[in-house]
C-alpha cells in the first residue's frame, strides 16, 4: 500500500470522532452529529468548489455516522467523484464510501461501473486492487453482468501482478456464488487450472478456493486440476516449515493451502493414475504419521492448524472410502481424541467417526471404542457433544451389541436435556425393532420406552408396535400380558393406556384364563383409566369395549351399562356420543354371528418402511440417514432378523391430495394387488387402449385422470413403488403445473427421469416447458417437477409424462386443460385433454358447459337489444334532412345503437343514420348536408373545450361552403332543396368511449360520441 502523506491524517474527523466519544448522553450525540450533518451538506452545496481533500475528509464522516447507525441519504455522488482522483487515498475512501453504502439498485451504478472499469484498464494494480475489492463487496447482478467477462481475462493473463490476480480470483468466486449464470465458462477455464503450478502460495490459495467452487457445478470441466492439487499438496506436505517461512503458521506449512487442497480433491472420486494415487496415499501417510509427533509448541495456535488439516486429511480418507488400511488409521487416530481434554476435539471426533461407522472396513474398528462413548455419554457435559455420542452409538449398532447399546440410551433417557430426547426415543425405537431377535425383548423395550419417556413417544412408535404384535402371532400373547401387568401401575402414561387397549381388545382373550387377568378384570383396568385419558383415547377405548363384548359374552352386560350411561350417550364430543350409542345399538340388536363378524380379529398389516425412520429422516435430514441405513444394508445388516423383505404389493387407498402420507400408517391399508406382469421393466401406460400392457393399479386409479376435468389438484397415479400428484393453475392461455412424486419405498430411486413426450400435432398446439428434477429420490421423500405451459391452439390429445428409474419405466398420460385465445380479441375458449380410457367416447362435460356459455352470452346480447328498444323515446323531428350516406329522405336523429348514440339534433347542419355507424358500434360519422365535410372531429372537439352548448354553433361554421349564399346557412339550403347529394369521401374511422349531452336554448338534445 502506498504511504500516506502527512496532509491525509484529517485532523478535522480525528475532532468530530472525539467529540462523539465525549458525549455524556445520546441526546448529545444524537445534537452534534445533527450539526455536523449540516456543515456538510452546506460545504457541498457551496458554490465554492471543494478539493480532493476536503470530499475525503467529509465522506469519511458521513462513514463515521453511518456506521454509529444514522441514516445517511446525500453524500454519493461525492464519493463518486472521488472514484476519478488519482490520489490512493481519496480513490480509497471513495470505494469505501460506494462498498458500504451504495445500494446494489442505486442510480448511481452506472457511474460507478465506468469508473471501475477504467481503473481495470489503466493497469495499475493498485488501483486494480480497489476496483476489484469494491466488485467483490457489493457482488449485485449487475455489476456481474459487467465484469463477469472481464475478470477472468484479468486472472489468466501473463503481465498481471500476483496480488492482483489474488483479488481477480476471489472476485470471480464472490461473482460465482452471486450469480452463476453470469459467469461464462471458456478457455480461461483450462489456464486458471495451471495457477496451482503459481509460484506464489497466495495466488495458489485463491486460485484454489475458486476451482474448488466451479468444480462442484463443472466438474469435468476441472478434473485436471486433480495431478496438480495432488503434486501441490505433496510439495507442502513433505516440505519443512523453513521452506515456506512466509506461509508457515507455528510450524505448520500452509495449513490454509492444505486445508483447500484437500477439499478440493473431495470433489472427485480416487484418482485412476496409479501414479498419482501412491502419491496422495502417501500425502495422507504423511499427515497421519505427523499427528503422532509431539507438538513442536504449546501454544493453542500451533495445535488448530495441525488438527485442521488432520480432520480434513480423514475427511478426504472417508470420502474415498477405498484404502482399508488407512481407514483403520484414521479411526484409532480419532480414538485418541475422544478423551482430549478440549470439547471441540471431541466433538470433531465423534462427528467423524459417524461418518466412517458406515464404512465396511472401519466399521469394526469404530465398535472397538464403544466402551469409551458410552462413558462421554454419562460424563460430557456439553450438551452438543452428548448428542453426536448418541448418533455415534447409533452408528455402531448391529446385531451383536444391539441389547448393550439400547440398555445404555434408554438409561441415559432418563436424565437426557430435553432438547435431544424425541430424537433419542426415535433412534430407540429404530434399533429395537431392527435387530429384535426376540420379539419378546422388542415388547419391553418399547413400553419401557413409553414408560421413561412417554411424552416424547410419538404416535408413529406406539403404531409401530401394534404393527408388528399384531403381524407375529408368537408374541401376541405375552404382548398381551406384559401390557396388562405394566397398565396395573399407578400411573400409566396415555400412550401405554393406548398401547393396552388395543392389545388386549384383540388378544386379551389369550390371558383370559388366568384368573389375575379374568375378562372382568381386564375391563376394570382399563375403564379405570378412562376419564384419566384424552377424547381420541377414550374413542379407542369404546372401541375395545366393543371388541370384549364378542370376546367375552360374560361382560356384555357390565360394558352395556357404562354405554348406556349419561355420560357416554350425552357427552358433549360428538365422535364419543355417535360410538357410544352405535356400539351400544350393535351389541343389543346384532346376533352372536353378526357380532363375530363385524368384529373379528384385525388382519395383519402389510409390509412396508417403518413410519419411525422416516420421521428420523425428516428430523435429521434424510441424506444421513440414508447413507447409515444403506452402508448397514452393504454389510448385510437385515431388519427385524430376517432377510430383508421384499417390497410388498399391497398399496395404500388413493387419496386426493398430493401432499398425502406416503409412509405413516394414517392410511388404511387396501387390498394387496397382483404381481407385475414383467420382472424386468414395468411398463405401465395408465390409460391406453391396449389392457395388456397395463399393469396392476391402485383402486380408482383409472378415474384418477378423468377427475382433472373439473379440478386443479389431486392423486394422477399411485401404486405400492410411487405416487404421483399434480397441483395446476391456469391464466386464460398460460399455465403452471406442479407435478409431485413420492417415493413410497425404503430404497432410493435412482437415474429418476421423468420426461413430457408430445406427438407432432400436440407440439404446434401446446408448448411445455419442463425443469429438471433429481435424478435420485430418497425413500419415503418427494420431488417437484414444474412444468409451464402455453396453448397456441385448440388440442384434443393429452401429453404423455414418461417415467424412467432404475429399475422400472412408467408411461402416463397427464391431464393439461388450458385456455386458448383465437384470432378473434373478444373469444375466449377453454378446452379439454381427450381421454381414451374410461371414457371410449368424448366427454359431454366440456360440450354441455361450452353450450351453456354459449346460450348466456345470446341470451345477454337479445336483453341488450330489448332494453335498446324500450329506452329510446324519438323526439318529433322540428324539420327534416337528407342523409348523404343512405341518399334517402329521412327524419332527423334516427337510430341508436346500444346506448352509443341515445339522440342527436343540431340545427340541420347534421345528419345520422343507423348505416353511419362502424362495425363495432362505438363511433358515428357527422357530415354537413350542403358540402358532406366530415364534422366529427369539429364536433367532438367543441363539445370537449366548450362545455356550454352555444359554442357548437359556432364550431359548425367551419364547413359552410362559399355556394350558400349568405345569412342563409346549411339548413336554409336544406329546406330550399337547393343541396344536391354529394358523394361523401372515404372517412377515417373515430372511436370513442363515452356519450355527453347537451341542451341547446331550443330544447334540442346535443349528444357527443367521444
Amino acid at each position: 500500500m502506498p504511504a500516506v502523506s502527512k496532509g491525509d491524517g484529517m485532523r478535522g474527523l480525528a475532532v468530530f470522532i472525539s467529540d462523539i466519544r465525549n458525549c455524556k448522553s445520546k441526546e448529545a450525540e444524537i445534537k452534534r452529529i445533527n450539526k455536523e450533518l449540516a456543515n456538510i451538506r452546506s460545504k457541498f452545496k457551496g458554490d465554492k468548489a471543494l478539493d480532493g481533500y476536503s470530499k475525503k475528509k467529509y465522506v469519511c464522516k458521513l462513514l463515521f455516522i453511518f456506521l454509529l447507525g444514522h441514516d445517511i441519504d446525500f453524500g454519493h455522488m461525492e464519493a463518486v467523484n472521488l472514484l476519478s482522483s488519482n490520489r490512493y487515498t481519496e480513490k480509497q475512501i471513495g470505494y469505501l464510501f460506494i462498498s458500504v453504502l451504495v445500494n446494489s439498485n442505486s442510480e448511481l451504478i452506472r457511474l460507478i461501473n465506468n469508473a471501475i472499469k477504467n481503473d481495470l484498464a489503466s493497469r495499475n494494480p493498485t488501483f486494480m486492487g480497489l476496483a476489484l475489492h469494491c466488485i467483490a463487496n457489493v457482488g449485485s447482478r449487475e455489476m456481474a453482468e459487467a465484469f463477469a467477462g472481464e475478470i477472468p481475462k484479468t486472472l489468466v493473463a501473463g503481465d498481471t501482478m500476483d496480488s492482483v490476480k489474488q483479488s481477480a480470483a476471489l472476485c470471480l468466486l464472490r461473482l460465482y456464488r452471486a450469480s452463476p449464470d453470469l459467469v461464462p465458462m471458456g478457455d480461461w477455464t483450462s489456464r486458471v487450472v495451471h495457477l496451482l503450478n503459481d509460484q506464489h502460495l497466495g495466488v495458489v490459495t485463491a486460485a484454489t478456493s475458486l476451482i474448488t467452487t466451479l468444480a462442484q457445478k463443472n466438474p469435468e470441466e476441472f478434473k485436471t486440476s486433480v495431478s496438480l492439487a495432488v503434486s501441490r499438496l505433496s510439495r507442502i506436505v513433505t516440505s519443512a516449515s523453513t521452506d515456506l517461512q512466509d506461509y508457515t503458521y507455528y510450524f505448520v506449512p500452509a495449513p490454509w493451502l492444505s486445508v483447500k487442497l484437500l477439499r478440493l480433491l473431495q470433489c472427485y472420486p480416487p484418482p485412476e493414475d496409479p501414479a498419482v494415487r501412491g502419491r496422495l496415499t502417501e500425502c495422507l501417510e504423511t499427515i497421519l504419521n505427523k499427528a503422532q509427533e509431539p507438538p513442536k509448541s504449546k501454544k493453542v495456535q500451533h495445535s488448530n492448524a495441525k488438527n485442521a488439516v488432520l480432520f480434513e486429511a480423514i475427511s478426504l480418507i472417508i470420502h474415498h472410502d477405498s484404502e482399508p488400511n488407512l481407514l483403520v488409521r484414521a479411526c484409532n487416530q480419532l480414538g485418541q481424541f475422544l478423551q482430549h481434554r478440549e470439547t471441540n476435539l471431541r466433538y470433531l471426533a465423534l462427528e467423524s467417526m459417524c461418518t466412517l461407522a458406515s464404512s465396511e472396513f472401519s466399521h469394526e474398528a469404530v465398535k472397538t471404542h464403544i466402551d469409551t462413548v458410552i462413558n462421554a455419554l454419562k460424563t460430557e457435559r456439553d450438551v452438543s457433544v452428548r448428542q453426536r455420542a448418541v448418533d455415534l452409538l447409533y452408528a455402531m449398532c448391529d446385531r451383536s451389541n444391539a441389547q448393550q447399546i439400547v440398555a445404555e440410551m434408554l438409561s441415559y433417557l432418563e436424565t437426557a436435556d430435553y432438547s435431544i430426547r424425541e430424537e433419542i426415543v426415535l433412534k430407540v425405537a429404530i434399533l429395537a425393532e431392527k435387530y429384535a431377535v426376540d420379539y419378546t425383548w422388542y415388547v419391553d423395550t418399547i413400553l419401557n420406552l413409553i414408560r421413561v419417556a412417554g411424552d416424547y413417544v410419538s404416535e408413529e412408535v406406539w403404531f409401530r408396535v401394534i404393527q408388528i404384535v399384531t403381524n407375529r402371532d408368537d408374541v401376541q400373547g405375552y404382548a398381551a400380558k406384559t401390557v396388562f401387568e405394566a397398565l396395573q401401575a399407578p400411573a400409566c402414561h396415555e400412550n401405554l393406556v393406548k398401547v393396552g387397549g388395543y392389545i388386549l381388545g384383540e388378544f386379551g382373550n389369550l390371558i383370559a384364563g388366568d384368573p389375575r387377568s379374568s375378562p372382568l378384570v381386564q375391563f376394570h383396568l382399563l375403564h379405570s383409566k378412562f376419564h384419566l385419558c384424552s377424547v381420541p383415547t377414550r374413542a379407542l377405548l369404546l372401541s375395545t369395549y366393543i371388541k370384549f363384548v364378542n370376546l367375552f359374552p360374560e361382560v356384555k352386560p357390565t360394558i352395556q351399562d357404562v354405554l348406556r350411561s349419561d355420560s357416554q350417550l350425552k357427552n358433549a364430543d360428538v365422535e364419543l356420543q355417535q360410538r357410544a350409542v352405535e356400539y351400544l345399538r350393535l351389541s343389543t340388536v346384532a346376533s352372536t354371528d353378526i357380532l363375530a363378524t363385524v368384529l373379528e380379529e384385525m388382519p395383519p398389516f402389510p409390509e412396508r418402511e417403518s413410519s419411525i425412520l422416516a420421521k428420523l429422516k425428516k428430523k435429521k435430514g434424510p441424506s444421513t440417514v440414508t447413507d447409515l441405513e444403506g452402508a448397514k444394508r452393504e454389510r448385510g445388516t437385515d431388519i427385524n432378523g430376517g432377510p430383508e423383505p421384499a417390497t410388498a404389493g399391497a398399496s395404500t387407498m388413493s387419496t386426493p391430495s398430493p401432499s398425502a402420507d406416503l409412509l405413516g400408517l394414517g392410511a388404511a391399508p387396501a387390498a394387496a394387488a397382483g404381481p407385475p406382469t414383467s420382472s424386468g421393466a414395468l411398463l405401465v401406460d395408465v390409460f391406453s387402449d391396449s389392457p395388456s400392457v397395463v399393469a396392476p393399479l391402485a383402486p380408482g386409479s383409472e378415474d384418477n385422470f378423468a377427475r382433472f376435468v373439473c379440478k386443479n389438484n389431486g392423486v394422477l397415479f399411485e401404486n405400492q413403488l410411487l405416487q404421483i400428484g399434480l397441483k395446476s393453475e391456469f391464466r386464460q392461455n398460460l399455465g403452471r403445473m406442479f407435478i409431485f412424486y413420492g417415493n413410497k419405498t425404503s430404497t432410493q430411486f435412482l437415474n429418476f427421469t421423468p420426461t413430457l413426450i408430445c406427438s407432432d400435432d400436440l407440439q404446434a398446439s401446446l408448448s411445455l416447458q419442463t425443469k429438471p428434477v433429481d435424478p435420485t429420490v430418497d425413500g419415503g421423500a418427494q420431488v417437484q417437477q414444474v412444468v409451464n405451459i402455453e396453448c397456441v391452439s385448440d388440442f384434443m390429445e393429452a401429453p404423455v409424462l414418461n417415467i424412467q428409474f432404475s429399475p422400472q419405466k412408467w408411461l402416463l398420460k397427464i391431464s393439461s386443460s388450458v385456455g386458448s385465445s383465437s384470432a378473434v380479441p373478444s373469444r375466449k375458449c377453454r378446452t379439454f385433454s381427450k381421454q381414451s380410457i374410461p371414457w371410449t367416447q368424448r366427454s359431454p362435460k366440456p360440450r354441455l358447459l361450452g353450450l351453456v356459455l354459449r346460450s348466456l352470452k345470446k341470451l345477454i346480447l337479445i336483453l341488450q337489444i330489448l332494453w335498446e328498444l324500450v329506452s329510446y323515446i324519438p323526439e318529433p323531428p322540428r324539420s327534416d334532412a337528407y342523409c348523404v350516406w343512405s341518399q334517402i329522405y329521412k327524419p332527423r336523429c334516427t337510430g341508436s345503437r346500444c346506448a352509443q348514440v341515445r339522440r342527436l339534433s343540431l340545427r340541420g347542419c347534421v345528419s345520422c343514420c343507423p348505416s353511419s355507424f362502424s362495425q363495432q358500434g362505438r363511433s358515428i360519422r357527422l357530415a354537413c348536408v350542403h358540402c358532406s365535410s366530415s364534422l366529427s372531429s369539429v364536433f367532438t372537439t367543441v363539445l370537449q373545450r366548450m362545455p356550454h352548448p352555444r359554442s357548437a354553433a359556432h364550431g359548425l361554421s367551419a364547413c359552410q361552403s362559399d355556394r350558400v349564399p349568405a345569412g342563409t346557412g346549411c339548413q336554409g339550403a336544406v329546406e330550399e332543396g337547393k343541396a344536391e347529394p354529394a358523394q361523401l369521401p372515404r372517412q377515417r374511422r373515430e372511436r370513442g368511449s363515452g356519450v355527453g349531452s347537451y341542451r341547446n336554448e331550443d330544447s334540442s338534445v346535443v349528444t357527443s360520441a367521444d
